[in-house]
């Protein structure tokens, strides 16, 4: 099952079952549940979902979907794949050892990568920063994880990323990927029973240009160098996520070193299971 948040032409903001073209509204009055994050709570999401779905229907043209977040953190995984190992020693000297250690370590490099206001949902744009001369976006399965610490669904996310800002030293990481618009997520949360195998949960990048696929690139869940279950386990060592919390698991699709995103870019992430997230590309002047 797919859930998502929307927007109708009329303004109400609906929780809601998506199938194909087609959203079906959840019927959350007089339930236990108030909002998407709620049923994300639930024992049993999928039953709980199932029960609420309406027998209305709506077109997805005639809806704009959007972030399916509530009050949840989203935090990020780092270093989870070679290709993004050897990216991220590609981008200085001083910190390729930070980057080649943490590869194999058993501790994952784990942090905060967004506040809800800071997220960006399907069509919405992502922003790279105009103190920034190296940008990229990151696609990533991202886990969705109940307060219970349990591991409920996935969504896509976009962990945009300033990598001579980070490269320049490591230190500089929150500067490099937390700021306003830096994330997104989107365009469903699939719950975890409705997803594919994990070797067979494949991720694709595409970037457009004046209309033009400028950067094309694929890699799978197969491909990690960590499982899903590690990450959330360490992530939520003391830790408490009231609210529950997205993970954003690594990338292995980096862009060779001589390509940074402009602002009019298009980014499109997809993931098996899941759908394609898309989002424009701003910059300040």
């Amino acid at each position: 099952m797919k859930l998502a948040k929307c927007r109708t032409a009329a303004g109400d903001e609906l929780v809601v079952q998506l199938d194909g073209d087609v959203v079906r509204p959840l019927n959350l009055a007089g339930s236990a549940f108030s909002s998407l994050a709620d049923i994300i709570e639930a024992d049993e999401p999928a039953a709980a979902a199932a029960a609420l779905v309406s027998d209305e229907q709506l077109a997805l043209a005639d809806v704009t979907l959007l972030a399916p977040i509530d009050q949840q953190e989203v935090w990020a995984a780092g270093v989870t794949y070679k290709r993004s190992q050897t990216a991220r020693m590609e981008e200085s000297e001083t910190s390729a050892s930070c980057y080649d250690l943490v590869y194999d370590a058993d501790r994952p490099e784990l942090f905060l990568k967004a506040t809800p206001h800071r997220v960006s949902g399907p069509g919405q744009p992502v922003r790279i920063r105009y103190d920034a001369t190296w940008n990229v976006p990151e696609p990533e399965i991202t886990c969705v994880v109940s307060s219970k610490n349990k591991l409920v669904g996935f969504t896509i996310g976009n962990d945009m990323s300033s990598r001579d800002i980070e490269g320049e030293n490591p230190l500089y990481l929150p500067q490099a990927k937390v700021y306003r618009q830096c994330a997104g997520l989107g365009p469903c949360i699939t719950l975890l029973e409705s997803m594919p195998a994990r070797e067979d949960t494949g991720i694709k990048l595409q970037i457009e240009r004046n209309g033009e696929v400028v950067f094309e690139g694929n890699s799978g869940v197969s491909e990690m160098h960590r499982t899903f279950e590690d990450l959330i386990g360490y992530l939520c060592r003391e830790q408490e996520f009231p609210n529950g919390v997205f993970l954003m698991t690594g990338t292995g699709i980096v862009p060779d070193s001589d390509f940074t995103l402009n602002a009019g870019d298009v980014v499109h992430i997809t993931i098996c299971g899941i759908g394609t997230l898309t989002n424009p590309v701003v910059q300040d002047a």
